[in-house]
């Protein structure tokens, strides 16, 4: 089973480069963030005709995150965090595909920082943590992969010294990460990937794709039932360099499941 996380960065505007790499590389699911698109605007049907399944949680201008199942209707699960019935951003959705959950998320940028989306990013990983350790221990295979805005250690940025006030390096930032981490996920490319200089987004600006001037900040990450399934991890890598691509390049894991869980 393949998995992937992609930050489409614009669903519609980058629908033929999303739908190219779709059929390029065949994700059995695919978690997209960024749409920017509500739900009535979002292309259901190209990507139904691409082959896949959707649930889908839009919203107007910014945020959104989709859930794609190649020859499969994914089974929705959840959509938004518990712990603040106020926050009306669409950022999380959850599925089951062929009998693993799936967690799909984009979280918070945070800048500037400090003030209040910086805030507002600490509050959404509180309630994402909250939400990650009843998911790990559910019982069930399960995986969160998206668009986390975080770049966990040095080792995950081409130069942590121009980003240092940045809100994806802060402490608080990395802190709430490695919380995360210490609920027993694994982080798939880390661990396919030790000490290898890996990246998964390159900003637009300051030539920072030719240059390789990248951060790694989308992660794949596993509970105990899928970590010893992990049989491959890396970033399609080439995507970021196509004409109007995404700023983002896929990410993605392959798992050897057990023919029980399908």
């Amino acid at each position: 089973m393949k998995i992937a996380t992609f930050n489409v960065n614009g669903v519609n505007g980058r629908l033929p480069r999303l739908l190219e790499w779709l059929a390029e590389s065949r994700p059995d699911v695919a978690c997209l963030q960024e749409l920017k698109a509500p739900d009535m605007g979002f292309p259901a049907a190209a990507i139904r005709e691409a082959g896949y399944g959707v649930v889908f949680h839009g919203q107007r201008s910014w945020n959104g995150v989709a859930l794609l199942a190649r020859g499969s209707e994914p089974i929705e699960t959840g959509r938004g965090l518990d712990g603040n019935s106020e926050d009306s951003q669409s950022r999380y959705i959850e599925a089951v595909v062929n009998g693993v959950i799936v967690g799909c998320l984009y979280l918070p940028n945070g800048n500037p920082q400090p003030g209040p989306k910086f805030d507002y990013k600490l509050e959404w990983f509180e309630r994402l943590n909250a939400h990650a350790g009843r998911l790990f221990n559910c019982g069930m295979p399960a995986v969160l992969a998206g668009d986390f805005n975080v770049v966990p250690t040095d080792a995950d940025i081409y130069n942590p010294a121009s980003w240092r006030d940045d809100a994806l390096l802060q402490p608080e930032s990395r802190a709430a990460f490695a919380r995360l981490l210490e609920q027993g996920w694994t982080d798939a490319i880390r661990a396919r990937h030790p000490g290898e200089a890996v990246y998964t987004y390159w900003d637009y600006w300051r030539n920072r794709w030719p240059r390789n001037a990248g951060l790694r900040i989308d992660h794949l990450l596993l509970n105990d039932e899928l970590a010893p399934l992990l049989v491959d991890a890396n970033v399609d890598r080439e995507v970021r360099g196509r004409p109007g691509a995404s700023d983002h390049a896929p990410a993605w894991v392959e798992l050897a499941l057990p023919a029980r869980w399908a």
